[in-house]
This record gives structure tokens, C-alpha cells and sequence, in this order.
């Protein structure tokens, strides 16, 4: 007859894979283990009795050389008849203090929160030094195992090449055969795999090829005392928080005992170093900033640890067809496990990322996404793949009858249960009630629908300030600054409308807004529908004050350009450079004297002169003004003469400025006492004015010159930082508002689609609040992300003032215990994650990096979904 396990397809291929397996073994003092044990009820598990024995060793002066050259820990495991419950009964379990114990992770677990509850208890619930009973370290120590050709032992070996040298001179302590007997007690299971008669050939094939051992990695747990008295010398002490124990149970404070570090901030969880339960980091895939960031903050929510470091596999719904076979639940739990590892190093998600992109391949690849979009994704999937309603009901709600809102409440939310029974049901969802009203018949309706999350706007970001300079253009120019508010999703016309009242624009006055780049007008901004998004901070814009009515005239537009003299390979250079605000008026002009004479009225207030020179052109000046004055005939547009023809303008001809006319393609020069040629511009003439240095030291060309970004922030600034309360941004997100055009109500009164108002009231809150800053906004043409301030609550959110129904049993008080932040652009940024760890201790989980952070500096523009903690009221 065949040997099955030959022809067996799940026979192993290699030995290794009955040793690698996603839970670790810890390897603890026995007694520590059986103190928790004898308090809880026995699940029954055999345990497998091992005696270590010293491995042979060659004799004769080889025996020397070997000690040299191999000085590794090698004994024998060597098998032991008598069982776990015989032991008990004779009483002889632990009593030499060398019994160790094999347990697997969640026994461990389950054991580690036995020890700290009862020290929690003893001390009434107060913080406490621990003991040598108490987590001392875990580290991770390599075995190689060999199976004899004796059947009922195994081969250890330890070697320095596997371990560290700290972890390796632990282990020659521990193992060491040759004072006292030593025992250990497998109760994992996984050395009997060795021994199994369906693991014959892989027997037989190790002891053909002996040099192939088996690679065991062990946690060991409470048996460092040179790390305990290091600590004590070092005053590190190890402390349990108010209350708190390893069950995060939501009325503990949800943290693990630590050890303190003196002089590090930051805890990289590498081999053979003391760590500290929960604070392991997720390394960075690429991209996967936001994943670590959502990951972190339910990895750290009170409930939902408990759950996925139990048995939470037998509520796997394989069967849901909204559920992913369990495999999201299973891969979730699987990564929790690995960050709450005592010791653990920073863990690669990869696993967890290839199930993620599998059900939601909008997660595929590396692109940046949104924390809070996995988040609801991951909420969702976990909530099918654990849904205990194994058939959903079909369930229709009824119509409310004119009955009590807390009769349709419950109805509701009792429909909801029929179909939706899960642990993110019991800790994360809650209900508010919606109301909706017809504006043509006053129809009411009123829903009550579950949530999992709240998302709040942010309604102080709806403002930015813009500054900008203001050209008044005449015979008495004049150039202004002035900075406005205008709405941040607003039009040319919001701004155009605040510009106005600022400047005080006359009712004859109109505004022509003009960006400036490199001293020379690029683009006018004449569309009122025009969004003011498509202005940036570092733009420069300026708005000339023109008089109504006077658009025939033709928009003259003045560009002063100077020598700029410059290096060039090593050889002086010069060409001409733009500086200054340009200058514009309307204006007939007909000949190039005419547009000498306008220049030169836009240049008077900046003229330097004496006071000779000073008194002479304002006689000149007066004339011209009487002359005006008497001939009413001759119209006049933004304060100067319709044309300057019959103006005496060859006398005041300076050859020290040069005129030319410019279009889009090439310029020419502008001749005195000849006519303009026409231009490709209707309605406008560009003209650009060389000035001589001479020039240049006549007027005073600093007065506009000064030129001011849209917004410039200070020296090492920022814009200044918009401020808002959380309580704000929850009133904005329950104040009545009417619907959009585009999700229009079908009401049942009229029998039509109404654009019916809407009002949200919080119903019924969940034990975990979620709460999501809606900081990111998508329009047709616009992405933007608000960094508003939000000044939320971190230990005392109240929202008792906010509900619209109490049962008079619930709390509706919460306490922040995690925070995901988002730094950055819309287009880029990086995701990090904020968790309380008890008392007023908070890390900065930054991927794989996590180091502590003062709780003062947890409110940040960056955070973006908070999460709370219901607090029971006393």
C-alpha cells in the first residue's frame, strides 16, 4: 500500500512550513503562565513535556577545537511521557523555578492582560511601580532545530551568526544544563508537528540532509534581569496608567504598560530592545502615508483590539455577498496583531495592501489617496465581512403616521439590525434623524438614518484677503493700496464689488483690473464670472480707476523701460528692461506730440525739481488749466483734452524719452509730428517709453515702482492662521439648508421634484465618534484644501447640548484618543497619525517612525478625522 502522505497534496514540501506561521510563540516562565491560567477556566489544550538535556559533544582534542570555532548553545529536547495534567496533580509544575513555558501569541496576550488587571485591581486603580513579575522585556531570540534519529528528541542549537550578542549571552544564561534540571512546556503545539506520522518523509529527509535545520524564532518574555537592573540604574521605571490594562475596553485608558526610555523620543522596535505594546510603526510602500495613517488610528481603538486579538474568526461571514469572503477581516486582524507584538519592529502592510487594492482597486498602485476615504472603505468592508446576519431580511419602513419620533427612531433603527449585526455596528454607528420640507405644499418628511462617520465643514474658510494697487489716473494721479476680503470660491465681480467700496469709486468711476508680470501688463481681468481661484498669492494685480463713458477713446497704455547693463560670458551688455506700474488713461490721441503730452501729465506728481523749476511749471500748469477753463467747447476725458493737437507740445519735446508703439509682434518707433499707425489691438495702444538716466534722476520713479503680491506672507510666515470652533463646524453641519439643484426631492404631496430644505439632528451616538474635516473641496474647475484651525476638544467633548433626543442612559460626553493629519497641498502632502496613550501621553506615529508628543501640540491645521471615546458618566 501507498504511504498517503507521499501522494498527499498538502504534504509539506519543506520543513520550514511547519515552523513559519503568522502567530508567534513566546517563550515565558511557566509559573507566570500557570498563575493566569489557574484563575481562568481551562480551554482544555494539551501541553507537551520536554526535558533539556546537553548535546553530545566529540571527544579527545577535537572537543577544544569545536568550543573554538562553534562556541554555540546546543542541548537536546528530549520528550517526557507524563502529561500537563498529571503534572498539576502531583504539584510539581514550577516549583524549581527552570519550568518554561511555549505558549502561543494570544495565550500570552490573554495572560500578560490577567497579570495587569489583578496589579490594577491591588492598586484600587492608581498608577504603580512594577515588579519582577511584571513585562521586563520581550525580545526575539533564533533557534535551529534538528531532529534526531531518535524520534522523541530534537536537536537545538543557538548561534551567535542568528542573534544578536546581547540575545545570545541571554541565551547561555537561560539554558544552561549544568546546575539545575530544566523543563519546558510546549503549548503550542508546534513541536509535536515534528513528531507527527504524517511528517515521516520530512523525518527522513532531515536526517539525509542534516545540515538543513529548521530556523525557530521564540519571543521571550520576563527573563532579562540584567535589563531590569540597567533600568533601575538608569531610575527607568516601567508604569501602568490611571485605570489601565491591556483591555481596551473603553473605560481604561486603552494603553498597555511601557518602559520608559531616558534620552530617546523615538522607538524603532528593533531585535533584542525593550518596546513598548502598540507603538510599532507601518513602513511606507510608497505612497501609503494615508493607509498607515487610518491604519494607526483603529489599531489604537478601544474595542476593536480586543476584538481582533480574540477569536474574532468565527464571526466571519463567508457567506455575505457585500463581504469579501473575510478575507479584509482576516487580513486586518493578522496586521493588528503584528503591531501590538511586544518588541515588534516596524511592519510592511504588504499583505493587508494587496488585499486592499484586490476589493478596492482605486487603492491600487502607488498614487497618494485619502486617509479618510480608506477609512470609510475599510469601516464598510469590515462591517460585511463580519456581519453575524447571516440572511438579511427584507425589511420597509414604514410611514411615520403621525406617531412620536422616538417610535419611528426605534423602528428604524431595529431595521437596521435585522440586517446589519456586527462589531463595527456595536461600536461605530450611531443615527440621526432628517428632515425634510416641500417649499410649494409644507410637506414633511422625517427619516432616521445609521452613520458611521460625521463629516463637518469648515464654515470660517469661505474668505481670503487679496491686496491690491489701485492706478487713479487724470491730471492728478494717484497710486493706492488696498486689501480686501473676498469669498474664496468667489467671482471678478466679489471682488471688483470690495475693491470699489474700499477705494471709494465714484458712481462715474469704473475698475479695469490688469496683472502685472515683469513690469508689463500680461492679461486684463474683464469677465465678472471669471473665479477668483485662477488668482494665486504671488500674483500682482493692479485696478485703474477710469471714468465711465469714455470707452470710444482709446485705452493708452504706458510701459517704462530703462538700460540694464550686465555681464554677459565676461563682456559688458546692455538692453532694455522693464520697470515701474504701467500708467494708462483714455485718450484721443492723433499725432506722437499727443502722446508725449499725456505722458508727461501722468509723470507731473512724480516730477523732482527746484523750487525755481517748481514755480515755473505750476504758472505753466495754471495757464493751461484757465486756458480749459475758458473754452468750455473743448471736452475733456479722464482730466485730459480730447486731443493735445492744439496744444503747444513742441516746446516741452525732450529727445531724452523715445516712444514706440507695440503690438504682439514688433514695435516702431513713434515720430513727434507725424500720425499713429494703426495697431492689432482695437481700442487700445500699447506704448513703450525708453527713459534716459537722466530721466531717471529727474523723477522720483520709486513712487511706482512699489508693486505688492496678492499675498505676500512675513519673513518665515505664514498666511494668517484662520481659526475656528469644532462646535462651529457641528452647527453648519446640522443648520437647515435647502437642497441642490442637482439632488432635488420627489415630494409625495405635490408629486413632483421639489428643491426642498433639509435639517440634521444627531439621534443616536456610537461608543467610537468618528468625526471627519471635510478640509477637501472638488468643483468642475477646483481642487483646494482648507487649512483652517479647528479648535476641536481633546478631553471633554460635550454634545449632550446637540442632541435632539436622550434616553436618559447613554453619555454623550467624549475624550480624544487619535487624530489623522494631513500636511500639504491638495496635489501632494503626507498622512501621519496622532494616538493618546493614556494619562497626557500622545505619540506621533510618522509610518514607521513613532516617537512621543506633547499633547500641546496635537491641535494642528493638519488634523483631519479625529476620533473619540465615549466617557460613562460617574
Amino acid at each position: 500500500m501507498d504511504n498517503p502522505s507521499e501522494h498527499s497534496s498538502d504534504s509539506p514540501q519543506q520543513p520550514e512550513s511547519h515552523v513559519n506561521d503568522d502567530q508567534q510563540l513566546y517563550f515565558v516562565p511557566y509559573r507566570w503562565w500557570k498563575e493566569a491560567q489557574d484563575s481562568a477556566p481551562s480551554d482544555g489544550k494539551s501541553a507537551t513535556l520536554y526535558a533539556v538535556a546537553p548535546a553530545p559533544s566529540y571527544g579527545g582534542p577535537m572537543k577544544i577545537i569545536n568550543n573554538i570555532f562553534s562556541p554555540d548553545v546546543a542541548f537536546n529536547l528530549r520528550r517526557e511521557e507524563e502529561s500537563l495534567s498529571q503534572s498539576q496533580e502531583n504539584g510539581e509544575v514550577g516549583v524549581s523555578g527552570r519550568d518554561y513555558a511555549l505558549v502561543p501569541g494570544d495565550i500570552w496576550l490573554q495572560a500578560l492582560k490577567w497579570h495587569s488587571n489583578s496589579k490594577a485591581a491591588a492598586k484600587n486603580g492608581k498608577s504603580f511601580s512594577a515588579t519582577d513579575e511584571d513585562i521586563a522585556d520581550v525580545y526575539p531570540l533564533q533557534l535551529r532545530l534538528s531532529v534526531s534519529r531518535e524520534t522523541s528528541s530534537l536537536g537545538v542549537r543557538i548561534s551567535k551568526k542568528d542573534n544578536s550578542v546581547e540575545c545570545f549571552r541571554r541565551a547561555c544564561r537561560i539554558f544552561s544544563v549544568d546546575t539545575e534540571p530544566l523543563r519546558i512546556w510546549d503549548l503550542s503545539g508546534q513541536t509535536e508537528l515534528f513528531f507527527a506520522n504524517e511528517n515521516n518523509k520530512m523525518i527522513k529527509d532531515s536526517q539525509k540532509q542534516s545540515e538543513q535545520d529548521l530556523l525557530l524564532e521564540l519571543q521571550v518574555y520576563g527573563l532579562s534581569d540584567s535589563v531590569k537592573n540597567k533600568a533601575k540604574k538608569d531610575e527607568m521605571s516601567m508604569q501602568y496608567l490611571n485605570g489601565s490594562s491591556l483591555l481596551m475596553n473603553g473605560t481604561g485608558s486603552g494603553i498597555t504598560s511601557n518602559l520608559t526610555r531616558s534620552s530617546s523620543s523615538s522607538f524603532s522596535g528593533g531585535p533584542c530592545e525593550a518596546g513598548t505594546l502598540g507603538l510599532t510603526g507601518l513602513q511606507n510602500l510608497g505612497n501609503t502615508c494615508f493607509m498607515n495613517s487610518a491604519l494607526q488610528c483603529l489599531a489604537h481603538t478601544p474595542k476593536l483590539v480586543d476584538y481582533f486579538l480574540g477569536d474574532y474568526k468565527r464571526e466571519i461571514n463567508h457567506d455575505n455577498p457585500l463581504g469579501m469572503n473575510g478575507e479584509i477581516a482576516s487580513a486586518f486582524g493578522d496586521l493588528l496583531k503584528k503591531l501590538w507584538a511586544p518588541g515588534a519592529a516596524p511592519v510592511a502592510p504588504r499583505t493587508f495592501k494587496l488585499k486592499l487594492a484586490h476589493f478596492a482597486p482605486q487603492f491600487s498602485g502607488f498614487n497618494q489617496h485619502d486617509s479618510q476615504e480608506v477609512l470609510a472603505f475599510l469601516l464598510d468592508g469590515l462591517h460585511e465581512d463580519l456581519n453575524r446576519v447571516k440572511n438579511k431580511p427584507y425589511v420597509e419602513a414604514k410611514d411615520g403616521d403621525d406617531r412620536p419620533d422616538e417610535e419611528i427612531a426605534d423602528e428604524y433603527w431595529d431595521y437596521h439590525l435585522a440586517r446589519n449585526d456586527s462589531i463595527i455596528v456595536d461600536v461605530c454607528q450611531g443615527q440621526y434623524r432628517s428632515t425634510l420640507v416641500c417649499p410649494v405644499c409644507k410637506k414633511v418628511s422625517i427619516m432616521f438614518d445609521p452613520f458611521m462617520y460625521l463629516s463637518l465643514p469648515l464654515p470660517s474658510t469661505s474668505t481670503r484677503s487679496m491686496t491690491l494697487t489701485v492706478v487713479k489716473s487724470g491730471s492728478d494721479i494717484e497710486i493706492s493700496t488696498f486689501t480686501i476680503t473676498v469669498p474664496k470660491d468667489g467671482k471678478l465681480e466679489d471682488l471688483i464689488r470690495a475693491l470699489s467700496t474700499a477705494c471709494s469709486l465714484e458712481a462715474d468711476e469704473t475698475l479695469l483690473v490688469a496683472e502685472i508680470y515683469n513690469n508689463r501688463i500680461i492679461r486684463y481681468l474683464e469677465d465678472p464670472a471669471d473665479s477668483l481661484s485662477l488668482i494665486r498669492d504671488g500674483d500682482r494685480l493692479v485696478a485703474y480707476r477710469l471714468h465711465k463713458g469714455t470707452e470710444e477713446a482709446p485705452l493708452v497704455v504706458f510701459t517704462h523701460q530703462q538700460i540694464d547693463e550686465h555681464y554677459t560670458y565676461g563682456r559688458l551688455t546692455s538692453s532694455w528692461k522693464a520697470f515701474g506700474i504701467p500708467l494708462a488713461a483714455h485718450c484721443r490721441v492723433l499725432k506722437g506730440s499727443d502722446i508725449y503730452s499725456l505722458y508727461m501729465q501722468l509723470l507731473t506728481p512724480f516730477l523732482v525739481q527746484s523750487r525755481a523749476q517748481t514755480d515755473e511749471h505750476n504758472f505753466d500748469r495754471s495757464s493751461t488749466e484757465v486756458r480749459a477753463d475758458m473754452e468750455p467747447d473743448d471736452s475733456r476725458v479722464n482730466g485730459f483734452p480730447e486731443s493735445f493737437a492744439e496744444e503747444n507740445a513742441a516746446e516741452h519735446l525732450d529727445t531724452e524719452f523715445h516712444f514706440y508703439l507695440s503690438d504682439n509682434k514688433a514695435s516702431s518707433e513713434i515720430v513727434m509730428d507725424q500720425p499713429l499707425q494703426s495697431t492689432d489691438v482695437p481700442g487700445r495702444l500699447n506704448v513703450l517709453v525708453n527713459w534716459s538716466p537722466k530721466m531717471l534722476e529727474q523723477y522720483n520713479t520709486s513712487i511706482f515702482s512699489s508693486l505688492p503680491e496678492v499675498f505676500k506672507a512675513g519673513f518665515f510666515g505664514r498666511r494668517p492662521q484662520e481659526s475656528v470652533s469644532f462646535y462651529k463646524c457641528l452647527e453648519a453641519f446640522l443648520k437647515e439648508e435647502p437642497l441642490g439643484p442637482e439632488d432635488m426631492w420627489f415630494c409625495p404631496g405635490c408629486k413632483q421634484h421639489r428643491q426642498a430644505t433639509k435639517k440634521l439632528d444627531l439621534w443616536r451616538l456610537p461608543e467610537i465618534l468618528v468625526i471627519h474635516l471635510k478640509r477637501f473641496s472638488y468643483s468642475r474647475f477646483l481642487k483646494n484644501k482648507l487649512d483652517t484651525y479647528v479648535d476641536f476638544p481633546t478631553h471633554d467633548l460635550d454634545l449632550s447640548s446637540y442632541m435632539a433626543f436622550k434616553d436618559g442612559k447613554s453619555s454623550y460626553r467624549y475624550m480624544l484618543y487619535a487624530i489623522s493629519n494631513h500636511y500639504g497641498s491638495m496635489g501632494g502632502g503626507h498622512y501621519t497619525a496622532f494616538v493618546h496613550q493614556g494619562a497626557d501621553r500622545w505619540y506621533d506615529f510618522d509610518d514607521s517612525h513613532v516617537s512621543p508628543i506633547s499633547q500641546d501640540k496635537i491641535k494642528t491645521s493638519a488634523a483631519y478625522v479625529l476620533f473619540y471615546r465615549r466617557v460613562e458618566e460617574i
